[in-house]
């Protein structure tokens, strides 16, 4: 499960870093402009694609670095619990995107897809392993 972890958060760093290219353009077209409900650079240029001052994507960077580093140690519970609070910020992301811009990037589509597969994953694997442990006997 490691391996399987450690590539989705691979996926998670490579569509951060386009969603954070697609920030600092500052001239052409949005190579995800699809039409008026899917546009990237509307949402990355949005006053939301911002956080304290640096750029959401940057979070979702550094989110996923941390997701990986913590499957490759496989320390799932504290993965489960870096999982939730990235679903959650990607949950309300979405949320903006849908009642606030009426606009959706594909990027921050496919993160929330991500994102919610690491944290099923990451559920289920302590879950799992958290019962293996109950069901083995004491030694006498």
């Amino acid at each position: 499960m490691r391996h399987v972890l450690v590539v989705l958060a691979a996926l998670g760093i490579v569509v951060s870093a386009l969603a954070l290219r697609e920030h600092y353009r500052t001239e052409g077209d949005s190579p995800c402009s699809i039409n008026e409900r899917w546009d990237c650079g509307i949402v990355n240029h949005s006053p939301y694609a911002m956080l304290a001052g640096i750029p959401v994507a940057a979070f979702g960077i550094a989110g996923y670095l941390l997701i990986g580093a913590l499957a490759w140690r496989r320390a799932y519970r504290i993965l489960l619990a870096a999982a939730l609070a990235g679903l959650a910020f990607s949950l309300y992301l979405a949320r903006i995107e849908a009642h606030v811009l009426g606009v959706w990037c594909i990027y921050c589509v496919i993160s929330l897809g991500d994102i919610s597969l690491i944290t099923l994953l990451a559920l289920g694997t302590t879950l799992t392993s958290r019962s293996r442990k109950s069901t083995v006997a004491p030694h006498p």
